[in-house]
């Protein structure tokens, strides 16, 4: 075997280069990792800038935030068994963007354990055909890990929807922002009737009653009995910027935010309202998480925070 050797000066040079490598190798591994935590951090801020619509799943256990970067999960582990009592609840420690999904997810809800209804936006990267802007109404049962469209896809940018049971299938309210109407479906959404016209923010849905359904407007919190075709004002009511109707095991009526965080309850359906906690800046999207012990989600820019005494105590969720 031939042998080969270096002298002196040879040597020294390659210790040199020897070193020189190792130090730059020892260096880039934390720089890159930091470059990927710096992208990934970025990339939850611009999620939580602005959130649309929050909800959690009594089936799965996870609790949904519907952003324009796509829907995330958000971590409740620190929350008591009281949350979502009696469901076995998420384990992630961190928001996480469910399959990299990254559609403009204008509208959201829970429809029915294990069924989640959205609107909005293609994700520009699945947005061909520049005709078809609007994503009409989506579902997904695996827990937003895919969506089907349902109807009116290319038609409709639905700024919120509401759904209850109603027989064998879903009531579903939308508001379509474009014409500024309410739509409803008697059939999970597949095909809709043309209801009121009004400015709203938000709306949702007595669970025990389907026909009435109440709508958030700059003049007051306005009711309809008749499915959404007509509204009056609730005389009594707060101004309130969202709305939740509260489950019968939680006695019933409504929880409501006002523009300035300041949180209402109603006692009981028709009962008076009561002022409540409030949380810091303006609320972007709000939910009420039913059970026998109810919950309060509420998004702020750039943060999350869950109340289990309507507002009087907060725990960071996100922030």
């Amino acid at each position: 075997m031939a042998r080969f050797s270096l002298s002196h000066c040879q040597a020294r040079m390659l210790s040199v280069a020897l070193v020189s490598t190792l130090a730059l190798a020892g260096c880039a591994t934390p720089d890159a990792g930091k470059g990927a935590a710096s992208e990934e951090n970025a990339t939850v801020n611009r999620a939580f800038e602005h959130v649309h619509g929050l909800g959690a799943d009594p089936l799965t256990g996870n609790t949904y935030a519907a952003t324009h970067q796509g829907v995330w999960l958000i971590p409740t582990g620190r929350l008591p068994d009281t949350y979502l009592e009696g469901t076995p609840r998420s384990t992630t420690v961190e928001p996480s963007q469910i399959a990299g999904g990254a559609q403009d997810t204008m509208a959201f809800t829970v429809a029915a354990p294990g069924h989640l209804l959205a609107s909005g936006h293609p994700a520009p990267t699945e947005q061909t055909d520049l005709n078809l802007p609007n994503l009409g109404l989506i579902s997904s049962t695996d827990g937003a890990n895919s969506w089907t469209a349902l109807s009116l896809e290319g038609e409709t940018d639905f700024h919120d929807l509401a759904a209850v049971p109603l027989d064998e299938t879903l009531r579903v309210y939308g508001y379509d922002a474009g014409a500024g109407t309410i739509l409803v479906s008697d059939d999970s959404g597949a095909t809709w009737s043309t209801g009121g016209a009004l400015p709203l923010r938000d709306l949702t849905v007595d669970p025990s009653r389907p026909d009435r359904v109440f709508a958030t407007t700059a003049e007051g919190l306005a009711m309809s009995d008749d499915a959404g075709r007509t509204f009056d004002l609730v005389d009594g009511a707060p101004v309130l910027l969202l709305v939740e109707a509260a489950d019968a095991s939680a006695g019933g009526g409504l929880v409501g935010i006002d523009p300035q965080g300041t949180l209402w309850r109603q006692e009981g359906a028709a009962g008076t309202w009561t002022e409540a906690g409030a949380i810091d800046g303006p609320p972007d999207a709000f939910t009420f998480v039913g059970g026998s012990s109810p919950w309060i989600l509420v998004a702020v820019a750039g943060g999350v925070a869950a109340s289990d005494d309507y507002g009087l105590t907060w725990t960071e969720l996100l922030s």
